[in-house]
């Protein structure tokens, strides 16, 4: 299994950037636990996200809903368990059914529950390094989470080579 890598951004839009094209790497069941600090960018890689699946609805903070579901190439359900206090009230939320469902699941605040998670998930911790700066780390937990923080280093380390 591949270690942890770590992409760095200088604004909200290379924070989007990184999280779109995540998501044209992401697959059906593909669950990806979002940590990091309140306004770390949780949000705006989520957003990203979102459009590199092909999700076309707003995708906004799920903080009080706790759960919302957006279409795009696959479907995107996008937790914020935040506002939990205890690993019960997963079950409310059908937590573990959806995803089974073969969404595509990012959980912000995921690591509050480390211990209900599935065994392989991609756990991205974004860190504020700046104004708008951040590191964003990918640590895998098996092999098709390894697979794809792998791709997303290679695409996002060639696309920096691209752009000069």
């Amino acid at each position: 299994m591949s270690a942890s890598s770590t992409i760095a951004t200088g604004s909200a839009e290379e924070t989007r950037a990184a999280g779109h094209l995540l998501g044209t790497l992401a697959h059906a069941g593909d669950v990806v636990v979002l940590t990091g600090d309140l306004g770390a960018g949780k949000t705006v890689l989520a957003k990203g996200v979102a459009t590199g699946l092909g999700v076309t609805d707003p995708v906004t903070s799920p903080t009080f809903n706790i759960l919302l579901m957006h279409r795009g190439r696959f479907e995107l359900a996008h937790f914020d368990l935040y506002r939990l206090d205890s690993a019960v009230q997963l079950e409310d939320i059908d937590f573990w059914g959806v995803l089974e469902s073969g969404a595509v699941a990012l959980v912000e605040w995921g690591d509050r529950f480390a211990d209900e998670l599935p065994d392989d998930v991609l756990t991205v911790t974004l860190t504020i390094t700046g104004d708008e700066a951040r590191a964003i780390e990918a640590r895998p937990s098996g092999p098709r989470s390894a697979a794809l923080a792998d791709a997303w280093a290679d695409a996002w380390a060639g696309r920096e080579t691209c752009d000069g």
